[in-house]
């Protein structure tokens, strides 16, 4: 090539060259590789926040739920036992196995120990059938019922007293076995996870005991100085009509837990306690979950407290001072005859005490000397009775009267009161004298003695609440009654000697009276119709008294006793 083209050559081709790297680049392209669509990947959501369960106002909620009419949620064993006869519901025993092993469980029942209940919810029936719950005495019992209710559970109640209760009442328990092991179903779906794993760690960490206390322990304890608060959840009307442990304060369970400010601080020691335990437990599980460290329930409530023989506040024991009262009657049961009083009223006088009505003493004449007060009125008037180490004789017609005043008199600290054995009628057979014709002068007002004002207020409730006829009966009346359909019940309370040596009525039951507190088992139901009897009518008197006092509502007293029995002619057995 000549030196005149190369040249030119050259400088076209930097020309190109310069011209191709000024201009845009060209996409290249690329054969698909694969048909697939490209995988797509979704920003990760944030978790909503767990929200911790209002325990308050899940517990106010459930209270709510449990009214008092319906019994707080409770069962009866007497009315547990008719269910299991008829349509039974799923029975769920929560005790420990070596509970179940020792004193036996109720037929058919389906054991969960009380820690695992929540992790075996699918051994349970659905969320609206039937489920009964019971553990010893009722505490456990509550836990659960209350746990189950929370979760969804509608249909849950807790058998009151628990086993104990179920033997106490007689009725059968499976020993010697085990119950079979629980069948697994579908568990039901959890609405509130967060309840659900607080629940569980209440059950998780329950400690032995389950959080509570026994009555002895908590006596001796309190004996000792031990400073509990006692919070008494039971309603206004039983902290003022049934007594309480003393220093107790009264919060409802109904608004304790929107009362919360009434409590001391969450670490202070706290005992819960209600009547039987069944709201005391329910109240203690909801404080511990809102953080109440040092909170205990007191086991069978003030029922325990009560049937331990330990004191309460802001009642009278009628049955505890009767039963000492009648057990400790001396040889002579606080009685005069008519032969010694008027000894008496020759040497040194008694205060004779007539309480009989203005019209039988217009009748039948008084003894002189006697200051006349109706029986209904004596306890409105000790004012005019002497002072309270003073010898009183008290007399009505029979002895009837008399005795429920002699009684009356030594509940309020009279160390000195008899009773004239069968009356002004003993008085008049042994052909003493009376003053007919005129009235005795009206008694004179003194200082009335200070006594224990409650005792007062019941004895006083006793008194206005005598029927016509002072709860007698004649023999002709009671006889009449025996030929009846529905007898009475008889209660002969004379010894043994009297009850085989001078003959008893046929078909009436022997419990001497100094025994009779020990033996109210043999006893029909409180509502049944009682007749009590004695020799004149001085025990039976005291006895349908203390058994009217304590709950048995149809309690008569046959006039005169057997000696009016036979003085009518009517037969014993001997």
């Amino acid at each position: 090539m000549s030196r005149k083209l190369s040249l030119p050559l050259i400088v076209l081709v930097l020309i190109a060259l310069v011209l191709n790297a000024c201009a845009p680049a060209a996409t290249p392209t690329v054969a698909p590789t694969s048909t697939t669509a490209p995988v797509v990947v979704e920003p990760t959501a944030t978790p909503e926040p767990t929200v911790a369960p209002d325990v308050a106002a899940l517990w106010n909620d459930l209270i709510a739920s449990l009214p008092a009419d319906k019994g707080y949620g409770l069962v009866s064993a007497a009315k547990l036992n008719e269910e299991l006869a008829e349509k039974a519901p799923f029975l769920l025993d929560v005790r420990e196995a070596a509970e179940l092993e020792k004193d036996g469980y109720i037929e058919g029942a389906v054991h969960i120990p009380v820690r695992q209940v929540l992790d075996n919810l699918d051994k349970l029936p659905p969320q609206d059938q039937p489920i009964v719950v019971y553990c010893a005495s009722g505490h456990r019992g509550a836990f659960v019922m209350a746990s189950l209710k929370l979760l969804g559970y509608t249909n849950v109640r807790n058998l009151a007293g628990g086993l104990g209760a179920w033997k106490k009442a007689e009725l059968p328990v499976v020993t010697g076995s085990m119950p079979e092991a629980p069948k697994a179903g579908t568990a039901p779906e959890i609405k509130d996870q967060a309840l659900y794993e607080l629940l569980k760690g209440f059950f998780t960490s329950l400690p032995d005991g389950f959080y509570s206390i026994k009555a002895d322990k908590l006596n001796t304890e309190l004996a000792e100085g031990k400073a509990y608060n006692l919070i008494d959840v039971r309603r206004e009307d039983e902290f003022q009509k049934n007594g309480y442990i003393a220093g107790a304060v009264n919060l409802p369970m109904e608004t304790l837990f929107a009362s919360l400010d009434k409590l001391p601080a969450k670490d202070a020691p706290i005992v819960i306690y209600c009547a039987s335990g069944h709201r005391g437990a329910i109240v203690a599980m909801g404080l511990r979950l809102l953080g109440y460290t040092n909170v205990i329930n007191l086991v069978g409530g003030i029922n325990a407290w009560k049937a331990a023989g330990f004191p309460l506040e802001g009642v009278v024991d009628w049955n505890a001072l009767w039963g000492d009262f009648l057990t400790n009657l001396p040889e002579n049961f606080y009685t005069i005859t008519a032969a010694n009083l008027n000894s008496a009223l020759v040497e040194k006088a008694p205060f004779l005490l007539d309480v009989r009505e203005a019209a039988e003493l217009e009748k039948d004449g008084y003894i002189e000397g006697a200051v006349h007060i109706p029986v209904r009125q004596v306890l409105d008037n000790l004012d005019k009775l002497p002072a309270q180490d003073q010898p009183i004789v008290v007399y009505c017609g029979s002895g009837h009267r008399g005795a429920f005043v002699m009684a009356a008199l030594r509940f309020l600290g009279y160390t000195d009161v008899v009773n004239l054995v069968g009356g002004l009628n003993a008085w008049k057979k042994a052909e003493l004298p009376v003053v007919t014709g005129s009235m005795p002068e009206a008694p004179k007002a003194g200082t009335a003695p200070q006594v224990d004002a409650l005792r007062l207020e019941g004895l006083k409730a006793f008194f206005a609440g005598l029927p016509e006829g002072f709860g007698t009966i004649k023999a002709g009346d009671l006889n009449a009654a025996l030929g009846e359909a529905t007898k009475p019940f008889i209660l002969d309370v004379r010894t043994e000697k009297e009850y085989t040596e001078d003959g008893h009525i046929e078909g009436s039951v022997h419990i001497p009276i100094n025994t009779l507190w020990a033996n109210l088992d043999k006893l029909p139901a409180k509502d049944a119709r009682i007749v009590v009897l004695c020799k004149s009518g001085h025990r039976g008197a005291l006895a349908m008294m203390a058994l009217r006092m304590n709950g048995y509502t149809d309690v008569v007293n046959l006039l005169g006793g057997t000696n009016a029995w036979v003085a009518a002619e009517l037969p014993l057995v001997k």
